[in-house]
């Protein structure tokens, strides 16, 4: 383990006995193999090369000269993963990289990226336009789901799937996506960064060429509902990461007491 990272892990608070967690069967294979030795627990998301970063270990237990676990100690700089936090599995490929940016354990680019290929389900008025609405912190979006899952939690109101290469040319000036409000993690997307997106990759002129109107799918039937210019704001706190502004959950402390999945 580097010097860097030992000294990190090092800080954490010492835990012995009964209040220490239960190491796993290869961690007590590894103690008996190398007594008097620190044995680092890493979240089982990361997939980098080379010694995993400060924040991917979990913690680490120390072997005393007979082999047996004596301590385990926290990391102070830890982030959980989606799996560690719980989370649902991703429904798609947005959904995946917009999880894995929110915690730390990838790309904010990877989710403008994944999103300038996709087709998204959007909430709209009778006349077919993007239902506005405005973000906790007053922001004026357009709702954006990827998957039927969070689709569904919004209720019985009429929506449309659209590529996302078409969608950007509808927005409302000064409007934003807001990519899947509800689910386990949201974000407010940058316009200019998935308008780049989509001019790197030609899909937006490959989609408006071969795009063709599709019919509304309604819900209860219902329209006419108009967009919101003030009131209540819908969605969870906000906070930053990766030059986007991610809504949901916050990090757990430490996810020791946690099995991964």
């Amino acid at each position: 383990m580097e010097e860097s990272t030992q000294s990190a892990m090092t800080a954490g608070v010492p835990v012995t006995g009964e209040e220490m967690p239960e190491p796993p069967p290869e961690v007590i294979e590894a103690a008996r193999n190398a007594p008097d030795h620190w044995l680092a627990m890493v979240d089982l998301t990361w997939q980098g090369e080379g010694p995993p970063p400060h924040w991917a270990l979990i913690g680490q237990w120390r072997s005393g000269p007979t082999g047996e676990i004596e301590e385990w100690r926290d990391n102070p700089e830890y982030r959980p993963s989606p799996q560690m936090l719980d989370w649902s599995d991703p429904t798609d490929p947005v959904d995946r990289a917009l999880q894995l940016a929110a915690t730390g354990y990838g790309p904010g680019e990877d989710v403008t990226a994944e999103l300038a290929r996709a087709e998204v389900s959007v909430l709209v008025t009778a006349t077919g336009s993007p239902l506005a609405a405005a973000s906790p912190e007053g922001t004026p979006v357009i709702p954006v789901y990827t998957s039927e899952r969070y689709l569904e939690s919004v209720g019985r109101l009429l929506y449309d799937r659209r590529p996302v290469a078409d969608l950007v040319e509808q927005l409302p000036p000064g409007h934003a996506l807001y990519l899947n409000p509800t689910g386990p993690i949201s974000m407010l997307v940058d316009t200019e960064e998935l308008r780049t997106a989509l001019a790197g990759t030609g899909e937006a002129d490959a989609k408006r060429e071969a795009g063709t109107a599709k019919a509304l799918r309604p819900g209860t039937g219902a329209g006419g509902a108009e967009p919101v210019s003030g009131g209540r704001a819908i969605g969870k706190p906000a906070r930053a990461a990766n030059g986007n502004t991610v809504v949901g959950a916050g990090l757990a402390g430490s996810g020791i007491s946690r099995t991964a999945r």
